[in-house]
């Protein structure tokens, strides 16, 4: 290997460990699969959020879904946390999380981006960075989707789909058109 390329992974490695989580609070089991969180840029006043999850089965060779939950205004953290994700809040909303054993990681990594700026985690610096169309909502998710490859540029490989529900099914349309 390249002293280039052992500078690279060196790089990509310091960029994953930075967003790496490895617990929950309230969650007092192991940790199901690799798990992240952080913010991706759209550009120097906007910056969207993220939690990824890699399969639990072959996270090399699994597909990526990217997933947006709808609203628009809803928080794709909801579709995280009670729906698909590894990891649901219990029935009484505590603090506590239980293993989602049905959890589309099974066989996928998830990536869950809160879109549009303003949503969940997701930041802007002033009003006027906010989206005010779908199309721009997508353009900023594109951009978004583009600095989480070169945070985790081993994944470019992988079969990747995008998907979502209610609102979410107007993002996933205008990011692929």
């Amino acid at each position: 290997m390249s002293l280039g390329a052992m500078a690279l992974m060196s790089v990509v490695s310091a960029a994953e460990v930075a967003d790496q989580f490895t617990s929950l609070p309230g969650f007092n089991g192991t940790m199901q699969t690799e798990s992240y969180s952080g913010y991706l840029n759209v550009n120097a006043n906007k910056s969207l959020h993220y939690l990824f999850y890699k399969s639990r089965n072959d996270p090399v060779n699994d597909p990526i879904i990217l997933w947006f939950n709808g609203g628009p205004g809803c928080s794709s953290l909801l579709g995280a946390f009670q729906e698909l994700g590894p990891y649901l809040v219990d029935d009484e909303l505590s603090p506590n999380f239980q293993v989602n054993d049905h959890s589309w990681n099974n066989n996928a990594s998830l990536l869950f981006l809160e879109s549009p700026a303003g949503v969940g985690y997701s930041i802007a610096k002033n009003p006027s960075d906010y989206p005010t169309n779908d199309f721009r909502q997508s353009e900023d998710a594109i951009k978004a989707l583009l600095d989480w490859f070169s945070k985790f540029p081993e994944f470019k490989p992988n079969a990747f789909y995008i998907s979502g529900e209610s609102y979410g099914g107007i993002y996933v349309p205008w990011m692929t058109w």
